[in-house]
């Protein structure tokens, strides 16, 4: 072998070599990426059905229901305009309230239930996590201007 092959071999191995890293680096990235739905976005199929994502809105009073082994629970996720019904076991945080925000992080199922495997509470009274604050700002646009529309059929 001549030294301009020997350098040309050593010059493909190192980019070989760094292709394999980068690609491996971005697989780790991409199967770490978490996205943030709302239940609005749920209910018009946006949030991926394998996937794990996290789903953040209000706990609907009234919904919450405790089953018998004491640590399976029921409730629902509302950004007011739409409902998602959570599936969670676990300890629940002790900020989880009917009322409250919450981000949950998990899979929907077929059946449009999302299986939690992680629920998160807000930590104070004023803090919402943006996603979860911006997505319940668009829901209630939403239902003003629905509550503001002419009725069907009726002239504007």
């Amino acid at each position: 072998m001549t030294p301009r092959q020997r350098r040309f071999g050593m010059l493909a191995a190192a980019l070989a070599c760094g292709g394999v890293a980068l690609a491996l680096v971005l697989n780790a990235f991409r199967s770490n990426l978490v996205f943030f739905f709302s239940p609005s976005q749920v209910a018009a199929q946006e949030a991926p059905v394998a996937h794990s994502f996290r789903l953040g809105g209000l706990v609907e009073p009234g919904s919450i229901r405790r089953e018998g082994d004491g640590m399976t629970v029921r409730f629902v996720v509302t950004d007011t305009a739409r409902q998602v019904p959570v599936l969670y076991r676990g300890l629940l945080p002790d900020l989880f309230r009917e009322g409250k925000g919450v981000v949950a992080r998990g899979k929907l199922e077929a059946d449009g239930t999302f299986i939690a495997s992680e629920v998160l509470a807000k930590h104070d009274e004023n803090y919402m996590p943006p996603e979860a604050a911006d997505a319940l700002k668009q829901a209630e646009q939403v239902n003003r201007r629905m509550a503001g529309a002419p009725a069907q059929g009726a002239p504007r």
